[in-house]
């Protein structure tokens, strides 16, 4: 099986015998919605591979090679009275910087110019043409060139990542966002010449891809003519991978497993949880990862793939961070300790956000779930809850809360004891490390005025520590017959742990005395003896449950069972 990981032509996957998820039913489901759809998603999710799909589709230059590039796939057999009946504008903003105005609209007017000469060039308009469109400067006269030279003709224009650019500019400079996205900001005119060319019959149908509606909303009193479809419930599952689509891609290449059911859990923790609508039936995979486990899966040797998150993949969802300084960091920041303590926030989803005047905490947790950092949960009239969707978010989570941690209380938290420290746990059964790590940061951080110590924030604390090592797969309160372990150390594939851990948190207060801490101990003795009774964690080989117990600054491990 050939994995086309990174890949996104359609017409190359299929030509060289590359695996391919079949989406195309999506396409006679987008024709039925409407003219002109925006369908955003998070990164990595198959946007590119499908606008591709799409482009072969429609391209007329396809015409006679349609049956060869769509044989045996769900639109090859019921294609459409469309297919193949138009010249397509494929823009792709997917690569330009974002330093300055000067220069983002320098590249941003380059990419224009490039895609549509390309375009006047591969549908034979004639170098007079190309030059009367190039005689122009901004993006916008750009356009207006180009469609008063193709008037005649009605097209079909595919925008991938139309808010690429724009996303790192809101998240380092909100000023030069306003500039170039805002009234009279060039992009704004773009987007108002290609309405008006919708108007006048030149663009007949147009789908856009993105990955959140900010700039979307920011565009509207421009650009409004556009159907956002993205939380529809037919669409759900139009981008990413499904339960049965992931399980046929490993079926043949994991055959060598024994229990393929364990695989799937593992695949469910690490990139499952997926829902992009409330009305959703189906959680989808993060594609690019489910298609990286199965590059990197060893079938000689019948090892998952060491490192379980792509350096890439993390890379890009790192570069979101700076969407956590919109508005006020304080409560961003408390959104964030929520949902890694908690695991869950509510609030009302914002069908549109106007970040040029406002920007509240609906705002912010609307804008998480765009990027794939959250997703729905469950929802009721008025609110939605959302949570971490798999443990590839959570981890990122812990690794940005600890850099939010050291810059807070200006400390230096030491990754590398920890990661040593986490490692005798595993293979010797050895608490002692840990505890020694834990005690060294623990008192640092009490000591500041931001943490309001608790067992919540000791909870918070612990975790961050621990994530710093990927020996084990963390569970944090997982629901066993309405008991909450506060932390279990899971082993996990391919890493194999001598020992699994049951950890249970409590804090007494140092002022509370002897007594109050010996009464805490002895509820959280029982407390721990009450989770080895259950069925499931009975079920965990080599488990060591221990209670610590915390003043905040001392650290008592209790041995349990």
């Amino acid at each position: 099986m050939k994995i086309p990981y990174g890949l996104s032509n359609f017409k190359d996957i299929h030509e060289q015998g590359y695996l391919y998820i079949d989406k195309t039913a999506y396409i006679e489901k987008l024709e039925q919605q409407g003219k002109f759809n925006i369908l955003l998603r998070p990164r990595r999710f198959g946007k590119s591979l499908f606008l591709s799909t799409m482009q072969y589709y429609y391209d007329i230059r396809y015409r006679d090679t349609f049956d060869t590039l769509f044989a045996g796939l769900s639109i090859g057999s019921t294609p459409t009275p469309l297919k193949n009946s138009y010249q397509i504008l494929f823009l792709d903003f997917s690569g330009i910087s974002a330093e300055n105005e000067q220069t983002i609209q320098r590249n941003f007017s380059f990419e224009v110019t490039r895609r549509l000469r390309i375009f006047l060039e591969d549908y034979q308009y004639g170098a007079e043409s190309v030059r009367l469109m190039e005689s122009q400067s901004s993006p916008a006269s750009l356009m207006k060139a180009f469609f008063e030279i193709i008037r005649e003709q009605k097209i079909y224009i595919l925008i991938d990542e139309y808010d690429h650019f724009a996303n790192a500019v809101l998240g380092n400079d909100l000023t030069l966002y306003k500039q170039i996205i805002g009234k009279g900001g060039f992009v704004r005119s773009f987007y108002e010449t290609i309405k008006t060319a919708t108007m006048e019959g030149i663009v007949d149908r147009f789908f856009i891809t993105g990955i959140t509606s900010v700039t979307l909303d920011s565009l509207t009193s421009g650009f409004n003519i556009g159907d956002n479809i993205s939380q529809h419930r037919h669409f759900n599952e139009a981008f990413g991978f499904t339960d049965s689509e992931t399980a046929a891609i490993l079926h043949d290449l994991t055959v060598c497993l024994p229990d393929q059911d364990l695989l799937m859990q593992d695949m469910k923790r690490w990139y499952n949880g997926y829902l992009f609508s409330e009305d959703g039936t189906e959680r989808v995979y993060n594609p690019d990862t489910v298609l990286y486990f199965a590059k990197h899966f060893d079938p000689e040797t019948c090892r998952y793939p060491k490192k379980m998150l792509d350096a890439n993949i993390a890379s890009d969802y790192s570069k979101i961070i700076p969407f956590f300084s919109i508005g006020e960091c304080e409560r961003n920041y408390r959104v964030l300790e929520q949902l890694i303590s908690v695991g869950r926030v509510t609030a009302e989803y914002k069908d549109k956000i106007d970040i040029i005047k406002k920007f509240d905490r609906d705002d912010f947790i609307t804008l998480l779930f765009s990027m794939g950092f959250i997703t729905i949960l469950e929802a009721d009239l008025e609110e939605t809850a959302f949570a971490v969707p798999n443990h590839v978010i959570m981890r990122l989570y812990f690794e940005y809360f600890k850099v939010e941690l050291e810059q807070r209380s200006q400390v230096s938290i030491n990754s590398g004891k920890l990661k040593k420290a986490v490692r005798e746990l595993a293979l010797q059964g050895d608490i002692v490390p840990l505890t020694v790590e834990i005690k060294t940061v623990l008192p640092l951080l009490s000591n500041r005025d931001f943490m309001n110590m608790d067992e919540k924030h000791i909870k918070v604390i612990v975790l961050t520590l621990l994530y710093q090592s990927k020996a084990y797969y963390i569970k944090s309160e997982p629901e066993m017959n309405n008991r909450y372990p506060d932390i279990l150390l899971l082993e996990r594939n391919p890493i194999k742990a001598n020992h699994q851990f049951l950890f249970e948190l409590k804090y007494c207060k140092k002022k509370d005395g002897d007594r109050a801490w010996q009464k805490k101990k002895e509820e959280g003795i029982r407390q721990v003896e009450e989770y080895l009774r259950l069925e499931e964690i009975q079920g965990l080989r080599k488990l060591k449950s221990y209670l610590l117990l915390t003043d905040g600054s001392e650290l008592e491990a209790v041995a349990v069972g």
